[in-house]
């Protein structure tokens, strides 16, 4: 028999469920368009190398067609003729050289973002290994969104690679410098190139900072008149030019309270370190929710900043070997970290040092404050969890299981590497009673 109440709710339901059905048909029809245009785009520029092959100047031929070429279809498509010949170069390196990844996303098996992901990671490598890096990165991308996948891909081209990454880095990091392009309206952009840790560092200062001063701005608005009105994309961006210009941020509102001045505040990342990297072996590591970095960068973090918290694996089992940091941060913390890495919800990848710890089942109705029953969610998704239908319940092992309203069922795994603490093996001396 069935209820009013579950009638009720199908028709509450029904709206969305049949928005839900359109858009998955929709972006089939999607896909297959842009496969076409793909294609055709490709053929595009096979047609420009066809009309200079018997050029004598071939190169400079092959570019005026490729041109002429781009410049008919920008007609078409409203588009400039550089845009278009950009398009034709993309579109050429995914028909020619990843067929497979072409041929994974016509069968629905992975999507565009997917394919993008492997083209990128895979543009340095040479021809030979690309097809096994291809075919690797194919069933890796199956598993997961592409944003959760794309460092994992990165590291696997790196790993495949027959040039070390730390080579690549040290080369790439002859190349820093400071830009500035000028804006309109009398500003200006200053863009700065540096290895992508010490990028993420700067941004993470400042957002940290930021947040001190808005902070504070908020506990004296109940004392005084706030003139104040910056956004945090404001106040990140004075206390930026301050440190600059005068070495400490000029507008502290933070000297006079327990959060302590703005230029005691420093960056915090969170990165993962192979134990054979800290062994000297040149592995790359990940900066969780970035990019790979370089085994060197992370074997220096890891040895000479203390405010670092670290966290070692093996590379063969996934094992966790040793999470430690020199401040005294609350163990389960730290468990929860290594274990997440991540914001837990299907597809974020925001690092779990940026998240919230969210009680799955809400502690104001008796959900404990244990491993079981606590997972890393980001602002935005711990927000979706109270205020919509979404709803979420932990299973073992650190598995979520999300429900949308719609009743659609989201499996999201611990993901890699799984922890799992254990105890150094020693052996005793014969005669020797062990210490315990």
């Amino acid at each position: 028999m069935t209820s009013l109440g579950t009638i009720g709710t199908r028709e509450r339901f029904a709206p969305l469920a049949d928005i839900v059905h359109e858009t998955a048909m929709v972006e089939k029809l999607i896909t297959r368009a842009q496969i076409v245009q793909l294609q055709v785009l490709a053929r595009a520029g096979a047609l420009a190398e066809q009309q200079a092959a018997e050029s004598s100047a071939r190169v400079q031929a092959h570019d005026m067609a490729l041109r002429a070429i781009a410049a008919e279809l920008g007609g078409v498509l409203r588009l400039t003729d550089r845009t278009v010949q950009r398009r034709i170069t993309q579109a050429r390196t995914i028909v020619e050289d990843y067929a497979a990844s072409l041929k994974a996303w016509e069968a629905g098996m992975i999507t565009r973002g997917h394919v993008d992901v492997i083209v990128d990671a895979g543009a340095d490598l040479p021809a030979d290994v690309r097809l096994a890096f291809e075919a690797v990165a194919i069933q890796r991308c199956r598993r997961d969104t592409p944003n959760r996948v794309r460092a994992e891909i990165e590291i696997l081209a790196l790993q495949m690679h027959p040039r070390s990454f730390t080579e690549r880095h040290q080369d790439a990091a002859a190349h820093r410098a400071v830009r500035l392009i000028p804006g309109r309206d009398g500003m200006s952009d200053v863009v700065a190139t540096l290895p992508t840790v010490i990028a993420e560092g700067i941004h993470d200062r400042l957002t940290r900072q930021a947040r001190a001063i808005i902070d504070t701005r908020s506990e004296r608005s109940n004392e005084v008149v706030d003139t104040d009105g910056r956004t945090a994309d404001q106040v990140r961006a004075d206390v930026f030019a301050d440190l600059l210009l005068a070495g400490k941020p000029a507008l502290d509102d933070t000297r006079d309270t327990t959060a302590g001045p703005l230029g005691a505040i420093r960056a915090h990342v969170q990165v993962v370190v192979p134990a054979f990297a800290l062994a000297g072996t040149d592995v790359p590591c990940d900066l969780i929710g970035r990019t790979p970095i370089d085994a060197a960068t992370a074997r220096r973090l890891a040895g000479d900043t203390p405010s670092w918290e670290r966290l070692v694996t093996d590379p063969i089992t996934d094992t966790v070997l040793a999470v430690d940091t020199y401040r005294v941060p609350n163990p389960l913390r730290r468990h929860l970290q290594a274990r997440d890495q991540h914001c837990r919800f299907p597809g974020c990848r925001l690092a779990a040092i940026q998240c919230e710890v969210d009680h799955t089942h809400d502690h104001a109705l008796g959900g404990a404050t244990q491993v079981g029953n606590l997972a890393h969610l980001c602002q935005r998704h711990h927000s979706m969890k109270q205020f919509t239908a979404w709803r979420v319940r932990q299973l073992k092992g650190g598995v979520l299981e999300w429900t949308s309203p719609l009743g659609r069922t989201y499996r999201e795994d611990a993901p890699t590497p799984a922890v799992a603490f254990t105890p150094a093996e020693r052996t005793w001396p014969a005669g020797d009673p062990a210490p315990f």
